[in-house]
């Protein structure tokens, strides 16, 4: 009790209140108060009904576009809560846009449930496997169904209140790799839509404004001539020789980049046998970059290397745009809002089964960042918008967040000092550590729900904050260009 009353009283001073005894006059005198009570038990009261769809995801770990019983799941379980589903959307048959209510404000939930390939499926705090076909490593089997359990709650809010106002639960596949949100946005799917709400797992708690990575990918094929690589090399041209030559290239460009740029890539073919010449090499690059603009005249170059590679091997290049995403849009009066609301509803608790589970998870971190099990209970303070606020990452709702104003938060899933896309991280995810955060996503969802769905000044003020940082001759175009969805793009 300690513990909370510390962390509301620092919430509180962010947002300049005089006396914690005066907020809680006021909240008393709030009418949504009861009503967010009411979503928090019911939430609660359903914790295994959601814990066993979570579970369901997680055992599924389906990669991006393939996911077809989890996004069938989550369509379910909001037809059985009176949502209308239309599926496969935007040309993606795992896509799904979910419709309750009518009637403005119009409010968007993101709900993510793609698995990340090569991680093994394990709810134990060892590395047992050293690897799998695929495992929940971000968490996206609690990100889906903790969104589809806050639009339940808000769907309830609005039956209770007999008031006008829609939600709208978006099922994006493939956030990993695959730019799933980046074709629903071109499709025009969240046109009309007030404000879109999204979350994500983590190793704590926090609702900061955050930037991340505008991202670019794409696969590059080199194709030579091949030959007996001892008997006639002379007949030979190596698109090994190419690929390799790129990647050379590509890493001398490291010293002439900005510093906050990230570029890797993997040799996704180099040849069958090394005793015959490979007429075939492909080589997959990612390149991020703060700033779309400065990404797209480092990818510019990064094109440039391979044709250089090309006519210095004596083989041909072609390259296939695989998935490019925006930088996210922050919007402070928002973030300012869903911290607000995370603050009421408080941290994560764990028993001592956990807690010895989380100690062992631990034991496996090879830097020596072990933080206290029990900050998984606090909330990180509320910072302004600045270049620190910036995730290491990309995320293709960036792409989102510049079509209609966006704000999301991080819940913890994961045993403190977790990293994302790690089996440390799936083995949370599949226990009772990864639900009870699970639990908190979805709370805070359906209070920052409730409290758009009812202060229109919010939205305009955030709406306003949105268009001025977005700018007033901003044109979305997306770095995919026109291709269709990438449904194979992982082959």
């Amino acid at each position: 009790m300690r513990q909370f009353a510390q962390i509301f009283l620092v919430g509180m001073i962010s947002f300049g209140t005089p006396c914690v005894s005066a907020q809680k006059k006021k909240e008393s005198s709030n009418p949504n108060t009861v009503s967010k009570e009411t979503a928090r038990k019911n939430i609660q009261d359903r914790y295994d009904y959601y814990k066993e769809r979570a579970l369901q995801i997680w055992n599924f770990a389906e990669v991006g576009y393939k996911e077809v019983k989890s996004s069938s799941l989550l369509q379910q379980t909001l037809r059985e809560n009176g949502f209308t589903v239309e599926a496969g959307v935007a040309g993606i048959p795992t896509a799904f846009v979910a419709t309750y209510g009518s009637g403005g404000p119009v409010i968007g939930i993101l709900a993510e449930y793609d698995a990340l390939p090569g991680l093994a499926q394990q709810a134990v705090p060892s590395k047992e496997k050293a690897e799998g076909i695929a495992g929940h490593g971000c968490g996206h089997h609690l990100f889906g169904v903790a969104s589809v359990a806050g639009a339940i709650e808000l769907k309830n809010f609005i039956d209770k209140n007999k008031m006008a106002g829609t939600i709208k639960v978006f099922g994006t596949p493939a956030e990993e790799g695959g730019s799933g949100k980046v074709y629903m946005v071109r499709e025009g799917l969240f046109n009309g839509v007030d404000i879109v709400l999204h979350w994500h797992p983590d190793s704590q708690n926090g609702a900061n404004p955050y930037s991340s990575l505008a991202n670019k990918t794409a696969k590059f094929r080199f194709y030579g001539i091949s030959s007996h690589a001892a008997g006639y090399p002379e007949r030979g041209r190596s698109a090994l020789d190419g690929v390799e030559a790129m990647n050379f290239m590509a890493n001398m460009m490291r010293e002439h980049m900005p510093s906050d740029t990230r570029m890797h890539y993997i040799i996704t073919s180099g040849g069958k046998a090394p005793n015959v010449v490979p007429d075939y090499a492909e080589v997959y690059y990612y390149m991020r970059h703060p700033r779309r603009d400065v990404l797209m005249e480092l990818f510019d170059r990064l094109v440039k290397a391979g044709e250089g590679a090309a006519a210095g091997t004596g083989t041909k290049m072609e390259y296939e745009i695989i998935g490019g995403v925006y930088e996210l849009l922050p919007v402070d009066a928002l973030s300012r809002m869903v911290y607000d609301n995370m603050l009421k509803v408080g941290g994560v608790t764990y028993s001592d089964q956990e807690i010895e589970f989380g100690k062992k998870i631990q034991e496996s971190f090879i830097s020596g960042n072990k933080p206290s099990i029990s900050s998984a209970g606090k909330i990180e303070e509320y910072k302004v918008v600045n270049e620190a606020n910036r995730s290491g990452g990309s995320t293709d709702v960036g792409d989102v967040s510049w079509a209609v104003p966006t704000v999301g938060f991080r819940a913890a899933t994961w045993i403190p000092g977790t990293p994302s896309h790690s089996w440390q991280a799936v083995a949370c995810g599949g226990t009772d550590i990864g639900i009870k955060g699970m639990i908190v996503a979805a709370t805070t969802l359906s209070f920052s729900g409730i409290d758009l769905l009812t202060n229109p000044a919010l939205l305009t003020q955030a709406k306003e904050e949105w268009q001025k940082n977005r700018g007033a001759d901003f044109k979305y175009v997306p770095l995919i260009g026109n291709r269709k969805p990438a449904l194979n793009y992982r082959d």
